[in-house]
């Protein structure tokens, strides 16, 4: 491509992202696709051969754009904002032109001193002291460089100030040794980067827990940097977070840098998306204290309508200097010492032109113009938090602040994170979680400046339809619908009809327990026996054998507790030796005499089970009003003949005087004419002299 083309081609691209930006709102905001998406989509290799530019270019379309989450749509409100604006990306284009690497003052001259210039604009735009400022004579200034950087810079140059004090007070001491005892705080709601940066630095980093409006405290502070002391560590760090990711909760920064003042600690202050806000007068509330601060970083590609790039202000350049000071002979100039050179003040070598983007977006905008879109974000914040608050499914654990709003529907966490997931997954507004101690909550950021009300009422009526549908399908989940009691055998005609469940002899309470006739786990048994504790062996007790004794041949409906003695009295009993031989059940008195049993019905018959195929599950054995036993199936079938046997007919004691009728659980669970005084059944009849 020449310069003739590129006039031509630079128009459509140019063409293309004000078409694209004007109908963002039109575009699915997060995207369908899933990892690899790409891969099948281009060769393994690259071409031989160029390829003409309009073969390039349509693939942004059809394969670049379906896998972009769309940052500046106004349906975007995750994470922070990440803004862009028209001069910004002119001031973009203008620095890859140049394509300046401005680490020294002598590699360009205009990258450097452009850049002193606009920090000192920012620093006075946002309220800071002068001490903050590139000034004659003064130490401070600012830096452009990415996020994560400005607080790993921060902490390398607290610790390089920590290690140069303690061996001058300790000359026996070496670097490693102090380095090892150093001790980092901030607070447990602090960015993801201060962690990434003690980690680096390899430093001990103890995390401070906020109050109850997610706030670090200086008494706090203070109490933790003691017990470090005692236990012969060395604090030397602290990160004060305004505007902390989870919900943009402000830490007390005054207390936290008096705290540190007195203690001797480098006091880091992390504004990466409040910082923006403090170029209206209004917000500045939270700067209190920040004269006695050392460093602060924030990010004007957030709020500003820059593109991505971060801020570092500080006071004390020479900490930089001591931390980062490399200096080879090939990099110095004859103003070495006398202009600033940035090399010192970052990690990287080489820096972009960073700062022509920042220039042209503050002077096209004005402070005035870039106050009144900062204040357009919190209004509308405040309106979608007064439509939350009027849906009593919804609530806000967590104060609003600026432009982000934390919700979460009322409940467990599980019914907030499948509303979160169900938006996502819809592609029509785009929102990320947080966990607020313990609380799972939704994340609402307003971003984009093209954002407007109408927006707002759109993405909030997405999330009711949402809503809706997520406590349906719960309500599906978590409630059935009522089964007439005559009805259940006919749903589930493996199964008992119902369970009898009673408080007391006299209340029963009837419960629809056909749905939990069939599971597939193996140990749902042991697991049953466990939470019930039921005896493997019943004692042979004679008050147990009255009890039981009096259950069977009573006739009327018991409790749960004497039907679970009715289970412990026929459960059998199983020899070590022979798991199939079973032992008596101490039920009714045993008869020395030999029965006819021809005529009684056999265990298969008695369950009705003689018929059916080998069942996988595991049966619960249950009839009406009685909850008879809780047995796997494939013990039913080895030992179904022989457990039978002690469900068979048992005969009474020959003490009984009247005509006698074979005991079954059947026969147990039917209310017949009985003796007044003995309990005997009376074959349908009432024995003479009783009415």
């Amino acid at each position: 491509m020449d310069g003739k083309e590129f006039r031509v081609k630079g128009k459509e691209v140019v063409d293309y992202i004000v078409d694209y930006l004007e109908t963002i709102r039109e575009r699915r905001v997060f995207p369908d696709k899933k990892p690899g998406y790409i891969k099948d989509q281009i060769p393994d290799s690259a071409p031989i051969d160029g390829e003409k530019w309009d073969d390039i270019f349509k693939d942004v379309e059809s394969i670049v754009m379906p896998g972009v989450t769309h940052w500046q749509s106004p349906h975007m409100h995750a994470y922070f904002p990440a803004l862009n604006s028209y001069p910004s990306m002119l001031g973009e284009m203008l620095t890859n032109a140049i394509n300046c690497l401005g680490f020294t003052w002598a590699s360009s001259p205009a990258c450097t001193e452009l850049e002193m210039v606009v920090m000192n604009w920012l620093g006075k735009m946002i309220g800071l002291p002068e001490e903050f400022l590139h000034r004659k004579g003064g130490s401070g200034g600012g830096v452009i460089q990415a996020t994560s950087e400005c607080t790993l810079i921060s902490l390398l140059a607290g610790r390089y100030v920590a290690i140069k004090m303690y061996t001058d007070l300790f000359p026996d001491a070496t670097k490693h040794e102090i380095n090892g005892k150093l001790v980092a705080y901030c607070s447990d709601q602090a960015h993801s980067s201060v962690e990434k940066a003690a980690l680096i630095g390899l430093v001990t980093l103890r995390y401070i827990e906020t109050d109850e409006n997610f706030s670090m405290r200086g008494q706090d502070l203070l109490k933790a940097v003691k017990e470090d002391r005692e236990n012969g560590l060395i604090p030397f760090w602290v990160c004060a977070t305004l505007g902390t990711t989870g919900s943009c909760s402000f830490d007390n920064l005054e207390e936290i840098t008096e705290v540190c003042y007195k203690e001797l600690l480098w006091c880091h202050v992390d504004a990466a998306y409040a910082g923006s806000a403090f170029i209206c007068p209004e917000f500045r509330v939270w700067l209190k204290g920040i004269k006695k601060a050392d460093s602060i970083a924030f990010n004007p590609s957030k709020w500003l309508m820059v593109h991505f790039d971060c801020t570092a202000m500080v006071k004390n350049s020479s900490a930089l200097h001591g931390a980062f000071n490399v200096n080879p002979l090939y990099l110095t100039h004859e103003y070495s010492g006398l202009a600033i050179d940035y090399m010192h003040w970052q990690i990287p070598l080489s820096k972009r032109f960073r700062s022509l983007k920042l220039w042209f977006v503050i002077r096209n905008y004005g402070i005035t113009g870039l106050q009144e879109h900062i204040r357009k974000g919190v209004l509308l914040a405040e309106k979608f938090e007064s439509l939350i608050r009027r849906d009593c499914r919804f609530e806000i654990p967590a104060k609003r602040y600026l432009g982000l709003v934390v919700f979460r529907l009322v409940g467990d966490n599980v019914i907030t994170e499948t509303l979160w997931k169900k938006l996502n997954s819809r592609g029509r507004i785009h929102c990320v979680p947080a966990s607020l101690k313990g609380k799972y909550v939704i994340r609402f950021t307003v971003t984009s400046p093209r954002t407007t009300l109408d927006d707002i009422v759109a993405d909030w009526k997405e999330i009711v339809r949402v809503t809706d549908e997520v406590l349906r399908e719960r309500e599906q989940v978590y409630s059935r619908s009522k089964v007439p009691l005559g009805e259940t055998k006919e749903k589930n005609e493996n199964f008992g009809t119902s369970l009898l469940l009673s408080n007391s002899p006299m209340s029963p309470r009837i419960v629809n327990g056909s749905f939990a006739a069939v599971y597939d786990q193996g140990d749902v048994l042991a697991d049953f026996s466990r939470i019930l504790r039921l005896r493997k062996d019943a004692q042979d007790s004679p008050a147990m054998r009255r009890r039981i004794r009096g259950i069977l041949m009573s006739g009327k409906q018991f409790s749960l507790d004497s039907r679970l003695d009715l289970f412990h009295g026929i459960e059998p009993v199983f020899d070590k030796s022979d798991d199939r031989k079973l032992g008596n059940l101490p039920v009714v008195e045993d008869s020395n005499e030999n029965e006819d049993k021809s005529s009684s019905p056999s265990g298969k018959e008695l369950f009705g089970l003689q018929n059916q195929s080998k069942w996988s599950k595991i049966v619960y054995l249950y009839s009406r009003g009685c909850f008879l036993l809780l047995l796997p199936y494939n013990f039913l079938e080895n030992n179904f003949d022989a457990y039978a046997e002690t469900l068979e007919p048992r005969i009474r004691s020959k003490s009984v005087d009247h005509d006698m009728e074979p005991l079954t659980i059947k026969n147990c669970l039917e209310v017949k004419t009985v003796c007044s005084k003995c309990g005997h059944l009376v074959n349908g009849r009432v024995h003479e002299g009783e009415n």
